[in-house]
């Protein structure tokens, strides 16, 4: 039964941490953490970016909690750290694999979730400057492109099946 808790905190962080996150990103990176989150709106040359070193300020209390954790045997610390721990992994695949394809391994997704996932970022994108922004979550997409994207499949759909029945 314990183990079941120490699952359910894990769990419970990652979901918590989509929260944080989008208040993190929303209220720091866009505003007294610009200096670092700049380059990610405007791109300079090179494969790295100053908003790289947020990697570094999620994983740190990971790594301490993990490391603590252990050393006190104090579990409910490890899985605090391993609910950063996934996310920052679920982070990393969703940001900088799928959206901004940092690596080029899934590049032609025609999945929902990921084309909603990247209309939202774009969206989030197309504003350069730290003020005026909107869809500062990661994981979490809102209807309203959801709606969008449905929208362009089903648009899609009756445009491939009008090709087909005209050829």
């Amino acid at each position: 039964m314990t183990f079941l808790l120490y699952i359910a905190i894990t769990l419970v962080t990652f979901v918590l941490m989509e929260c944080f996150t989008w208040w993190l990103h929303r209220y720091v990176m866009h505003g007294v953490g610009w200096y670092l989150h700049k380059d990610h709106h405007q791109k300079e040359p090179g494969f790295f970016e100053k908003n790289d070193a947020y990697f570094l300020i999620f994983a740190i209390p990971s790594w301490l909690l993990i490391m603590c954790g252990v050393i006190y045997r104090q579990y409910w610390m490890i899985s605090i750290g391993a609910g950063f721990t996934l996310y920052g992994i679920a982070y990393f695949l969703v940001h900088e694999v799928i959206i901004h394809q940092r690596f080029k391994w899934f590049t032609r997704s025609n999945n929902t979730y990921v084309r909603a996932i990247r209309w939202a970022h774009k969206m989030h994108h197309k504003h350069l400057e730290k003020d005026e922004g909107e869809s500062f979550g990661m994981l979490w997409v809102n209807k309203k492109y959801w709606d969008k994207v449905r929208a362009d499949k089903k648009r899609n759909a009756k445009v491939d099946v009008s090709e087909t029945v005209s050829v």
